[in-house]
């Protein structure tokens, strides 16, 4: 889910007709100050909002009649005061988009200053109006509670500080977004950073593994959160075949896909999956070939292919055996009002895959699709038959249950109400656009808005095992079901919030009779604390992840690069 700068400008655009406190300002409209905006614009802004389109945030067309430059420039400085002062108009954008960004403090002056002067270029170029929210908005849909709360548990861990990863730039929205325990089983751990390094970690120490960067000519990293290195995980006989595979986005400049979605949609960006060949798998540094799978062309930068994973664990010989799963977003398509261009067998969006990667009867001949896929018999050639279960907004994080038979679990970041965790069904349908959680959603009028649905209507798509509302975090970080050695962790799915950093849990067992999540607090030195104090920071960028050879959980918070291991629990 990505948050941007601009958002909190959104926030505090005036209601209906009391918008214009302030008159517009003269802008800097050269070439050079235009064509700056433009870029920071795309790199921080593009995936949340539009101009004119609703998006993940307001649009920005007209904002600079609303608003002084000062106020404009002061507001991103500190964004909560304003929301935190109760102004009407503030309060009903806050209830319709339902976040509030953290201070970007570090931002150039001189940088906000040119994304505004791009704004009100393109107001005046294009005529466009500041949005305006009417009062009766703030009863549309259903508000508040939707949910019943995250239940205390009295159940509390504690964390050892790993390692602190090093960042690359000094944006907050990048930095490492996967770690998986390294094949051997030694305890060494690899993490990669979204702005394309992936990293060996051993002893504390990181040290670059692999810069993605050095060997993918157009390799794309931003706008925002949904780009880069998405994710990687080791074939399961990496030990004797080197092979790793990563997702990782690319800026498009006439490349061929083997799947589009749209010849009206002109997207710059692609996705593609690729396979790495080491030469040695001894070596800390990576030294090989590489190759590509598959290329997607998506119509957005939003919700891309973030999670990619085999199912730990697997014997040879097992039909499951080196099968890739691959989880792809709505690409956004929902946000720029084309809900057609998801949610059917036709397209990739929206969808969880699986792919062999050692075949070859796919449509490019790359890579193969398994005979035992949902959709693989289906007559019509225009069928993905990559497809396992679709109908996702953003299938962040997959995990398997070892346990009870590898039941499959993955996450699905909501848009404005519900965040849900699903077992995974064979073929499954989970609903989005027209479904968020058990709620219906009027996709092509309001996507921010959720409503109630009658029998038989609520049991039209499959429903999410468990669900939380945005009275208890924005977007919802997947984890893993524990079998490790701290015994009061035995046998719960440990899982979070990415934005706020909440641990949560659920207790898992054969029959999945209890849907209750509680929450895990931390405990330090003897005393309750949270990770947004030992951060130091309001937005966490919460991952989890889970080395499945020495069974030990890490928590890992990408605001400020550190991997922190579970190593007791209260």
């Amino acid at each position: 889910m990505t948050r941007f700068i601009l958002y909190s400008i959104a926030i505090v655009i005036v209601v209906g007709a009391i918008i214009y406190l302030l008159p517009g300002e003269d802008y800097p409209s050269d070439d050079t100050t235009v064509a700056e905006g433009k870029a920071l614009f795309t790199k921080h802004c593009m995936s949340c909002h539009g101009l004119q389109e609703d998006g993940i945030g307001p649009p920005l067309g007209g904002i600079t009649k609303v608003l002084s430059e000062k106020i404009l420039v002061n507001f991103i400085s500190d964004p909560s005061k304003a929301i935190e002062s109760g102004e009407e108009r503030a309060r009903l954008l806050q209830h319709r988009y339902k976040l509030i960004m953290p201070s970007f403090k570090g931002m150039e002056e001189s940088d906000i200053r040119s994304i505004l002067a791009y704004l009100q270029y393109q107001t005046n170029l294009h005529a466009l109006e500041p949005l305006a929210i009417e009062k009766k908005s703030d009863e549309a849909g259903l508000t508040g509670r939707l949910v019943a709360p995250v239940k205390k548990s009295g159940l509390a861990v504690a964390l050892t500080e790993v390692v602190q990863l090093p960042r690359l730039s000094n944006s907050a929205d990048l930095g490492v977004v996967t770690l998986r325990a390294h094949p051997s089983g030694d305890g060494t751990l690899v993490a990669s950073d979204q702005q394309g390094v992936l990293y060996r970690v051993k002893n504390g120490t990181a040290e670059i593994f692999l810069d993605v960067r050095a060997q993918i000519e157009n390799f794309q990293s931003g706008p925002g959160i949904a780009t880069g290195v998405g994710s990687f995980d080791f074939h399961p006989n990496f030990l004797n075949n080197g092979l790793i595979y990563i997702s990782h986005a690319e800026t498009f400049k006439g490349q061929l896909a083997d799947y589009i979605i749209s010849d009206s949609i002109k997207s710059e960006v692609q996705w593609v999956i690729s396979e790495w060949k080491m030469d040695d798998v001894n070596a800390r540094v990576f030294s090989g070939t590489h190759r590509e799978l598959l290329r997607l062309h998506a119509p957005t930068f939003g919700h891309g292919c973030q999670e990619i994973a085999f199912i730990p664990g697997l014997k040879k010989g097992d039909p499951d055996y080196g099968l890739l799963y691959i989880g792809y977003g709505d690409g956004g398509s929902n946000n720029i009002m084309r809900p057609e261009l998801g949610h059917n067998l036709k397209s990739f969006l929206g969808t969880i895959m699986r792919i062999d990667p050692a075949g070859s009867n796919s449509r490019n001949g790359m890579y193969g699709i398994p005979d035992s896929n949902p959709f693989v018999h289906e007559k019509d050639p225009l069928t993905v038959k990559e497809i396992y279960a679709f109908g996702f907004r953003n299938p962040h994080r997959m995990a398997w249950d070892k346990a009870n038979g590898n039941r499959m679990m993955a996450t699905d970041i909501g848009e404005s109400n519900i965040e849900e965790l699903n077992i995974i069904e064979y073929g499954g349908d989970y609903g989005w656009p027209n479904r968020e959680g058990v709620y219906g959603i009027a996709t092509l009028r309001d996507l921010k808005t959720v409503f109630k649905l009658g029998n038989p209507d609520v049991d039209f798509y499959k429903r999410p095992f468990v669900q939380y509302d945005h009275e208890e975090g924005n977007a919802i970080s997947g984890g893993y079901v524990y079998d490790g050695e701290i015994a009061a962790l035995k046998n719960k799915y440990i899982f979070g919030d990415i934005v706020n950093g909440r641990l949560f849990y659920l207790n898992i067992d054969p029959q999945l009779s209890d849907s209750t999540i509680y929450e895990l607090a931390i405990k330090q030195d003897g005393k309750e604390t949270n990770l947004q104090e030992m951060s130091q920071t309001k937005r966490l960028h919460l991952r989890i992840a889970y080395d499945q050879f020495k069974k030990e959980l890490y928590i890992i918070t990408k605001a400020d690069g550190k991997v922190r291991r579970v190593t007791k629990a209260y």
